[in-house]
């Protein structure tokens, strides 16, 4: 492992530690088994915890057998766990948490099989070609994966391990509405285009119909507004340090347009119809991520 890929992955485990503190900051907390003296351990840490060694254990089987199929299903995994965890721990639960738990669960099932019915369709994962040759490499993306699930989930996990526990109000009804919007565009996005692609007569083409036609990704649109509304559900609980979960959605928008979403699936796009007009004009007329209805000529 190089100096600089060991300084990533201390910078990855940095920033979940830091997140995880912040987020236990007045929240419930367990107890180890009697006789080991260690005292009261908050269960948001624990969840972080987690996060990261459900994903370093995946990797062994992974690295061994060379391959990606089971690294979107481990992220999936990943925050079910987290998710039951947390309840099992904090409970009894309010029904802020309960709902919040089970959004997060849903969606976590909804995307991961999702994926992985993807992945196994197309016979593996070209980002994964050239990481998953080299083990140090390989770890690393099991780790991201792993800071991804804890920053992603900070919102909910704050909810649910939160030792204030308040009545439903405006906000917990527009991050509602956020989340259900946010994900039947992200299902409904991911749908068209797997019908678009099982097509015979659409191989080799660019789907630009349906959301497509609002958004070049409209699906990525989808998630960052869900877990947006899982933030607003948290704001009239949050206090002192676990203010900095709010990080969540922001992460999520971040690292999509930014980082490891966007970024790769334009330069694949332009690399294939870089000189289509039709995709030119497609990508001239059509926001990245936002959704906008397309201009009627």
């Amino acid at each position: 492992m190089n100096v600089k890929l060991f300084i990533a992955i201390l910078i990855a485990l940095g920033i979940g530690g830091l997140v995880a503190w912040a987020g236990s900051d007045g929240g419930m907390t367990t107890h180890e088994l009697a006789g080991s003296g260690a005292g009261a351990i908050p269960i948001f840490l624990i969840c972080g915890i987690l996060a990261f060694v459900i994903n370093w254990l995946a990797f062994i089987p992974a690295n061994i057998a060379k391959t990606e199929k089971y690294y979107d299903l481990t992220g999936s995994l990943t925050y079910l766990t987290l998710m039951v965890v947390a309840c099992v721990l904090s409970a009894p639960l309010d029904l802020r948490s309960a709902i919040i738990a089970m959004m997060v669960s849903i969606w976590a099932v909804r995307l991961g099989s999702f994926l992985f019915l993807r992945i196994r369709d197309d016979g593996g994962d070209q980002r994964f070609d050239e990481i998953k040759k080299s083990p140090s490499r390989f770890f690393f993306t099991w780790t991201l994966q792993g800071l991804w699930v804890l920053l992603t989930a900070a919102s909910a996990l704050v909810i649910i391990t939160n030792q204030t526990k308040l009545p439903l109000g405006p906000f917990a009804f527009v991050g509602f509405a956020l989340w259900i919007t946010g994900f039947a565009i992200e299902v409904i996005a991911d749908r068209q285009k797997r019908t678009f692609r099982k097509d015979p007569a659409n191989k080799g083409r660019f789907i630009s119909s349906g959301l497509w036609a609002w958004s070049r990704h409209p699906n990525y649109f989808g998630e960052i507004l869900l877990w947006a509304g899982v933030t607003v559900v948290s704001l009239p609980v949050l206090s002192g340090w676990q203010w900095a979960t709010i990080i969540s959605p922001l992460f999520v928008a971040v690292l999509i347009i930014r980082l490891s979403g966007v970024p790769k699936l334009e330069a694949q796009a332009d690399k294939k119809w870089g000189d289509d007009p039709d995709y030119i004009a497609y990508r001239s007329n059509t926001p990245v991520v936002m959704l906008k209805p397309p201009s009627r000529v």
